[in-house]
């Protein structure tokens, strides 16, 4: 059992009353922040603690200097200039200022480690662990992220930063924490990293692509903010990484949305906690890659995917506003055609997802066969599909009360089915439905929680927009989510919630997303 490990970035919200501010911002735990102590004994906390910091942004500084005499510059094509030194310098100093960090502010228990606990941690099998779920579904998704885009921005490809997110997660688990590896945290940490990572990669390379030679400082910051390993390069190594990923013009879909969701119908009988009736909502969704773009290609991973980030303001914790995450991404595959009207890519896609309904939660990191396609059934009106069949691996649990938790581990087989009819640049009707069978064992309070079983999981989405003027419009969406479980010492589980979201939306220049490739109509587009 794992009751006293750390949760690495994502505590902040869990203990927002529990210890300062300051120790909030990385890591934490349930044992809060130690007080007291000698002022000698704080001093030198303070002191090691900056020169760890010190060292950790230094060093990498000077492995580019002893570099800087060769005259390396990134080239994204030839591969010139790229680094694996860098970003293993900084994800060494990355673990070891977060590790110095909790040990001196938090616990010097758990991340207290030494050559003895290295050596335990070396020899000692992975387990599932008994965190928070939001430390583990989505705290080391972005820790991972963090590794990742160290790499990223360095010059190495996908594969390699996937690599290099194995190795930081790998000296996080061994090195960052006395407890013993946690098999869950590898998974989420490497591949659910590697898919949030590239994502933001590619979002922040977006945005500063559309500043031209020299972006500007906005452009610069909202770069930093979607992919704070970028950021951190461009401002550390000067011209040595300031050539920007080169994205290859591809299509792409922008929606912004802002509203009010009304909870129309709850079942969650006997269990807390109360829902919210009536909530705010933001919601950010892009699709970059769209099928059908003449010219463009898929030749490397995540030439397509699909970014969607629900946030829900009033929620009760920092942890319960997020209410849906969701990362999809082409790893291999390539386009294809049927017809003049129907364009689409096919392959292997990877996906991390995170679902949080009130009541109920579920997280998966997942490979997926399939395909995404768009046919234009009139010269004005098109629908866009998705069909994805896939397993992966990842947990579902109760958002309760300690007293009636409960996660069940396991593999996780998932289909979905989206579809999009686009009407002209008026409106869009969609449709979505994903379903998630949770085979595996289970963690909780229960004292038989950890006995192996199953749960199914279901999502539905309807919704109407409609555009007003310009790149404004109304949304009208429907969602239904659903959970079907038995937990052992706890009983049956039927729980689901019903909402309607009325909202405010923001489109992108290409409005509803719809691609044109047909030489009669592409001079009106």
């Amino acid at each position: 059992m794992r009751a006293g490990r750390g949760g690495d970035l994502a505590r902040a919200g869990h203990h927002a009353g529990a210890g300062s501010g300051a120790a909030l911002a990385l890591d934490g735990g349930a044992r809060g922040v130690s007080q007291g102590g000698p002022l000698s004994l704080a001093r030198h906390r303070v002191l090691a603690l900056a020169a760890i910091v010190f060292v950790s942004l230094v060093t990498p500084r000077a492995v580019w200097s002893a570099e800087r005499a060769n005259g390396y510059v990134l080239d994204w094509d030839s591969g010139t200039g790229k680094s694996y030194v860098i970003p293993a310098a900084e994800i060494v100093g990355f673990v070891g200022a977060l590790n110095a960090f909790n040990r001196l502010v938090i616990d010097e228990d758990t991340y207290g480690t030494d050559g003895h606990s290295i050596w335990e941690n070396l020899h000692t099998a992975p387990e599932f662990d008994n965190d928070p779920f939001h430390v583990n579904q989505i705290g080391h998704p972005y820790q991972g992220s963090i590794y990742y885009g160290l790499a990223r921005s360095a010059g190495l490809n996908y594969w390699e930063s996937l690599a290099a997110t194995l190795f930081g997660s790998f000296l996080w688990e061994t090195a960052g924490e006395t407890t013993a590896p946690s098999l869950n945290d590898y998974v989420t940490t490497t591949l659910g990293g590697s898919f949030v990572g590239e994502a933001a990669f590619r979002m922040a390379s977006l945005l500063l692509e559309g500043g031209g030679e020299t972006p500007g400082f906005w452009r610069e910051l909202g770069a930093a903010v979607l992919s704070p390993g970028l950021g951190f390069n461009r401002l550390v190594f000067g011209d040595r990484f300031k050539p920007v990923f080169p994205s290859h013009d591809p299509a792409v879909y922008i929606r912004l949305r802002a509203g009010v969701t009304l909870t129309t119908s709850v079942a969650n009988a006997h269990l807390s906690p109360d829902v919210q009736e009536q909530d705010g909502s933001l919601d950010f969704y892009m699709t970059y890659g769209l099928p059908g773009k003449p010219g463009y290609t898929y030749k490397r991973p995540f030439d397509f995917f699909l970014f969607e980030f629900t946030a829900v303001p009033n929620a009760r914790t920092a942890a319960d506003a997020i209410e849906n995450l969701t990362v999809r991404g082409l790893l291999v595959g390539d386009k294809y055609a049927v017809g003049d009207n129907y364009r689409g890519v096919w392959g292997l896609f990877g996906g991390y997802e995170y679902l949080s309904p009130q009541v109920f939660n579920v997280a998966t990191t997942n490979f997926a066969l399939g395909t995404v396609g768009q046919w234009w059934l009139t010269r004005t009106v098109a629908l866009q599909g998705t069909a994805l069949l896939g397993v992966g691996f990842g947990a579902s649990g109760t958002a309760g009360r300690h007293a009636e938790r409960d996660f069940r581990y396991g593999v996780i087989p998932e289909p979905l089915l989206g579809l999009r009819l686009i009407v002209s640049d008026l409106a869009m009707l969609e449709a979505a439905g994903r379903q998630y069978w949770i085979v595996g064992i289970g963690k909780g309070a229960s004292p038989h929680a950890d006995e192996f079983g199953h749960e199914r999981i279901d999502r539905g989405t309807v919704g109407l927009t409609v555009r007003v003027f310009g790149p404004h419009a109304l949304s009208l969406h429907y969602v239904v989510s659903a959970r079907e479980a038995s937990v052992p010492g706890g009983g049956d589980r039927h729980q689901s919630v019903e909402t309607l979201t009325l909202s405010y939306n923001f489109l992108g220049h290409t409005r509803f997303g719809a691609v044109e490739w047909r030489p009669e109509e592409m001079p009106r587009r």
